[in-house]
């Protein structure tokens, strides 16, 4: 019979999800590098939001470095705090991994701003350097791993589904501001969506890894068998160098069993 194949693990099928983001990533980066003809129907959606106003403005201001990054460090404190009361091993990794992540986000987003040099829309001064949107990777990645970080010390299902809601809410309110009020072509903020959605992937694999592991360390313990009393004695013969030794004794010996 033959054997059915098997079903790819979890870990497996979370980097294949990867995949989609990042090669529409890759496009719209292309396309912007070559001002290429999904430039058009961006601009034309673009004119057709834009409308600035003092909402918009207010809820692009939540993608601030100064506002987003304070909240993932509050976070990232909190959750090696628990980690460490609760004794874990490696308790600060969360915590570093999601502050790394942060990290990457001006490293990654910067260089490309100087490569494509888009200019903006005609809502905003005449410049260069517009794509992608740093306001919403920085919101994006701040709060999409302020919330990873804080699941785990979630109890209810409920709080954890409110914390990952609240999370794609404020990105989603950061990223409406900034088409509405005229700072980012759509397409930019789009991008800034596919960058983080694979940042935060990766930096879910690895807080999924840091779990297996711990779960693995505390499983022997939890199964291994408790030894009450000593052991039985052993019932194998042992023989000595002595021949007398496995004679019984028969009294005192006969001048002709000397030899």
């Amino acid at each position: 019979m033959p054997s059915r194949p098997s079903r790819p693990s979890r870990p497996s099928r979370a980097v294949l999800g990867l995949l989609p983001p990042a090669l529409l990533f890759a496009l719209i980066t292309w396309q912007v590098a070559v001002d290429g003809r999904l430039l058009r129907p961006d601009e034309r959606l673009s004119r057709a939001l834009v409308r600035p106003d003092r909402a918009s403005e207010l809820l692009a201001d939540l993608g601030e470095v100064q506002i987003a990054v304070p909240v993932l460090v509050l976070v990232a404190g909190y959750a090696a705090w628990r980690g460490r009361a609760a004794g874990q091993a490696r308790w600060w990794v969360p915590s570093v991994a999601a502050l790394a992540v942060m990290v990457l986000v001006p490293l990654i987003v910067v260089p490309l701003k100087l490569w494509t040099d888009r200019p903006g829309t005609p809502a905003v001064p005449a410049a260069t350097g517009y794509y992608p949107s740093g306001h919403t990777a920085t919101a994006a990645v701040a709060y999409g791993s302020a919330a990873l970080v804080l699941l785990p010390w979630l109890r209810t299902a409920f709080a954890r589904r409110l914390v990952l809601a609240t999370s794609a809410l404020l990105v989603l309110a950061v990223s409406f501001g900034l088409v509405r009020r005229g700072y980012h072509w759509p397409l930019d903020v789009v991008a800034s969506w596919c960058l983080c959605a694979v940042l935060l992937g990766a930096l879910w694999l690895l807080l999924e890894r840091e779990r297996r592991e711990r779960r693995e360390r505390l499983r022997p313990a939890a199964r291994r068998p408790c030894q009450t009393g000593a052991p039985g004695p052993s019932t194998r013969t042992t023989r000595t160098s002595d021949p007398s030794a496995s004679r019984p004794y028969r009294g005192s010996r006969k001048p002709q069993d000397t030899p």
